[in-house]
């Protein structure tokens, strides 16, 4: 009686385990206007043969600081075909200050230790970073040469690429950060996917879309 019992035990188990795998929820399929928008015109990429991902974002946006931790462990995983970039959007003359911290921060190859601090010291020390004589205050404090970040900061190079930063945003047409782009042609965000967990496997699905149209494998 009792090898009966574990025997219909296991059949049941065995069933349930069966039901849970049917009902497991398919990933939706991919829809323009739903989980992503259409570029009209598409931009072209700058990565050669990669599929090209851009982040869309601002260090003055809570949204973008809050994408940070979710965002950065699948940056780290991206297979070797896949190049990932940052642009620091540009809507206003607040933001293009922040942008030319940003790649002052990238030309003295400080940007990996800095870029986590400039989220840290605009929303949780709430420091105003856009004010020049406070963004310096703050830059003698995180160790690096007032003179060397200014002269980086003022240079002609990092005032051309805060001047791209505004085109490509108007060109991109964005509204909003974080936005991402792959390859030029598909744009997402945490608004169209429900959150920023969730707009993770879309973004691996238009990687997925991209790669296939360039003529590569999944």
């Amino acid at each position: 009686m009792k090898k009966m019992n574990l025997a219909f035990l296991r059949v049941v188990f065995a069933a349930l385990c069966l039901g849970l795998v049917w009902s497991a929820p398919a990933r939706a399929e991919l829809e323009p206007g739903k989980q992503y928008i259409l570029i009209s015109p598409p931009q072209p990429a700058e990565s050669g043969k990669n599929v090209e991902v851009l982040e869309f974002f601002s260090y003055a946006c809570p949204h973008c600081n809050d994408l940070e931790p979710v965002l950065n462990p699948w940056v780290k995983k991206l297979p070797g075909d896949v190049t990932f970039r940052r642009i620091p959007a540009v809507f206003s003359e607040k933001w293009a200050v922040l942008a030319r911290v940003f790649y002052a921060a990238e030309a003295l190859g400080q940007l990996d230790r800095l870029h986590p601090a400039i989220f840290k010291a605009i929303h949780v020390d709430r420091i105003d970073l856009t004010n020049e004589k406070i963004l310096q205050e703050w830059i003698g404090k995180n160790g690096i040469e007032l003179k060397k970040f200014m002269d980086a900061y003022n240079s002609f190079a990092v005032t051309g690429k805060a001047q791209r930063a505004k085109q490509l945003t108007r060109a991109f047409a964005i509204t909003g950060v974080p936005s991402l782009v792959v390859d030029g042609k598909y744009l997402t965000s945490a608004s169209q996917t429900g959150s920023n967990e969730k707009m993770l496997p879309v973004l691996d699905d238009l990687i997925k879309k991209a790669r296939q149209e360039r003529g590569g494998k999944n």
